[in-house]
C-alpha cells in the first residue's frame, strides 16, 4: 500500500468512476485500476463495486477511504513543513521594534527562532511606534512591534498586555497601598516627549478629571527612572518601560488601572516570508 494508490482510491469515491478519476489524476484509465487492483490483492478485500453507472464504495472501501484522507493530509502536511524549511535556508528576517519591546520581549524569541533556524539571517532595528510603522510601509522590515491598536494598513496580534506604573523616590516612609488620586495631585511629573504613552496617559487623567502637573519632558525612560531615584519627581511608564526599576524607587498601582496593548504587526497586503511565518508563531507562545 502506498500514498499513489490511496490517492487514486479517493479520487475514484470523489469522483465516481475510473474514467473520471484517471482524467484527474492525469493517468490511463488503464494504470487507475492496476492501481486499485494491486491495493485490493494487498489488502485482501474489495475496495470498490465497478457498475454500468461508474464505481462505488463497498463499506470496508468506506471505512478505509476514511483513514486514507487523514494520511493524505498528513502528507501535505510534511511537504509543507519540509518545503517551508528548505525557503528557510539563507532567509532574511528584518525586525523593527520601540525599545521597551525590543530591551525586555524580543532578545528570548530571537535567540530560540535562530536555535531553531541558524541560516536564517536576523536583523533588529529600534524606532519608536512611528518608525517602526515607517520601516514596515518601506520595505525596509518584515515584521514589526507596537503598540495596538494600528490602522487598517496592518495585520497584528497581541502579544501581551503591560500596565502603567506611578514611580515614586523611595522615601523614608512608604506611600499607602493603594495610592490614591489626592496624594497624585500633590506630585510633579516626569513625562515622555512627543511619545504615544505620554498621550495615552494624559487622555487617562483627562478621564478621570485629575490634574497633571508636568515638570519635566524627557525623550529616554531611562533617563526619567534616574530623576525619579534622585526625587525630581514622579513618573507615570509602562512597567516595561520602567525595566529594571532600582531600589530607590517605587512603583505603584494607578489608581484606575491603565495599560497598554503590545502586538506584532506585519502590513496587510503583503504575503509574509516562512521567516516572518515561523517568528510568527514563536511571538504567539
Amino acid at each position: 500500500m502506498n500514498i499513489s494508490q490511496l490517492n487514486v482510491l479517493v479520487t475514484i469515491a470523489q469522483c465516481g468512476s475510473f474514467s473520471d478519476a484517471a482524467l484527474i489524476l492525469d493517468m490511463s484509465q488503464s494504470a487507475v485500476s492496476r492501481a486499485i487492483a494491486s491495493l485490493e490483492n494487498e489488502l485482501n478485500v474489495p475496495l470498490l463495486v465497478r457498475g454500468r453507472l461508474g464505481a462505488k464504495l463497498t463499506p470496508i472501501g468506506e471505512r478505509v477511504v476514511k483513514h486514507a484522507h487523514k494520511i493524505l493530509d498528513l502528507r501535505e502536511s510534511i511537504e509543507y513543513e519540509v518545503n517551508l524549511e528548505k525557503s528557510l535556508y539563507n532567509g532574511r528576517l528584518r525586525i523593527a521594534s520601540f525599545r521597551s519591546a525590543a530591551t525586555h520581549l524580543l532578545p528570548p524569541k530571537i535567540a530560540q527562532f535562530q536555535q531553531a533556524y541558524p541560516r536564517v539571517e536576523v536583523s533588529l532595528d529600534e524606532f519608536d511606534p512611528a518608525g517602526v510603522e515607517q520601516a514596515l510601509r518601506s520595505g525596509n522590515a518584515d515584521l514589526g512591534l507596537l503598540p495596538l491598536p494600528r490602522s487598517e494598513d496592518f495585520t497584528t496580534w497581541e502579544i501581551m498586555r503591560d500596565e502603567y506604573v506611578v514611580l515614586l523616590p523611595k522615601a523614608q516612609e512608604t506611600s499607602p497601598q493603594p495610592i490614591t488620586w489626592s496624594e497624585l495631585s500633590t506630585r510633579s511629573f516626569i513625562l515622555l516627549n512627543y511619545a504615544e504613552c505620554t498621550t495615552a496617559v494624559k487622555e487617562h487623567w483627562a478621564r478621570w478629571q485629575q490634574p497633571l502637573k508636568v515638570a519635566y519632558n524627557v525623550k529616554e525612560d531611562s533617563t526619567i527612572v534616574s530623576m525619579v531615584a534622585q526625587g525630581l519627581g514622579a513618573a507615570i511608564l509602562p512597567r516595561l518601560a520602567a525595566m529594571p526599576i532600582p531600589t530607590t524607587v517605587q512603583s505603584h498601582p494607578i489608581p484606575v488601572p491603565l495599560e497598554r496593548v503590545i502586538g506584532v504587526a506585519i502590513l496587510a497586503n503583503i504575503l509574509p516570508s516562512p521567516a516572518v511565518t515561523r517568528f510568527l508563531e514563536f511571538m504567539k507562545t
